[in-house]
């Protein structure tokens, strides 16, 4: 493989001025074959061309110019089952209780913004009686390709968001980031169809938190996994 060069759209962004985390790590991922882990090490930068150089032991540095933006890692395959299972009207009833602002940093993420009309609406809130954060998410026709199915890097980007308010259940929510990510997709998620999506949160350590998610069907069939690790920013 020979170096790549990408490109993370404007209109997919998490912070206002910087790409959506899971986004980014899900158009990173596609640089190597197989299971990969994404380590962000900077603000992606949108609407810039970044260039993907592979290296020797099978992984790949995402670069913009000589800044080391981020690294992806060949992995095992992502081993990981949800805690709960969470219907679709649980989530619906979860999705109220959604502790996003209109007027934070996280306000016009292409996922989860409530400041921004065309956001996925992925709004996960706690789950009455149940350690998990949920929402209902019906993937529009422009997240899918061709076959109707729901482009990898969107279901990367699904499985990030929400798990912010998992790393912080039942807690006062800290400015954090995605640190890095793995996803695991085993099954079609086809646009149009309505989807549970969970988070769950696994360990802290520090400013450390690491987090699992899952893409679930209407039968509650999980289509796609997640885990990811959240850093909280010093104030």
């Amino acid at each position: 493989m020979g170096a790549e060069t990408l490109t993370v759209p404007g209109r997919f962004n998490g912070p206002r001025d910087s790409g959506n985390g899971g986004y980014s790590c899900g158009l990173f991922a596609s640089l190597i074959d197989g299971p990969a882990e994404v380590s962000l090490r900077a603000p992606v930068p949108v609407d810039t061309e970044l260039r993907g150089e592979p290296r020797d032991d099978g992984g790949a540095d995402i670069l913009d110019g000589d800044m080391l933006v981020a690294t992806v890692e060949p992995a095992e395959e992502l081993d990981l089952e949800a805690p709960e299972t969470v219907n679709l009207d649980e989530a619906r009833e979860g999705s109220k209780l959604y502790r996003g602002v209109e007027d934070g940093p996280f306000s016009h993420c292409f996922v989860c913004g409530l400041a921004r009309k065309d956001a996925f609406g992925v709004f996960a809130g706690e789950v009455e009686g149940k350690r998990v954060v949920a929402s209902p998410w019906t993937p529009r026709a422009d997240a899918a390709g061709g076959d109707g199915t729901v482009v990898d890097e969107f279901i990367w980007a699904v499985l990030d968001c929400p798990t912010y308010f998992a790393a912080y259940y039942g807690e006062d929510l800290e400015m954090s980031v995605l640190a890095r990510q793995q996803v695991r997709i085993d099954g079609p998620v086809r646009a149009g169809e309505e989807h549970v999506v969970i988070a769950w949160p696994i360990s802290t350590d520090g400013r450390k938190r690491l987090t699992g998610s899952a893409l679930l069907n209407a039968k509650g069939e999980t289509l796609a996994r997640g885990q990811v690790l959240m850093v909280a920013i010093p104030a």
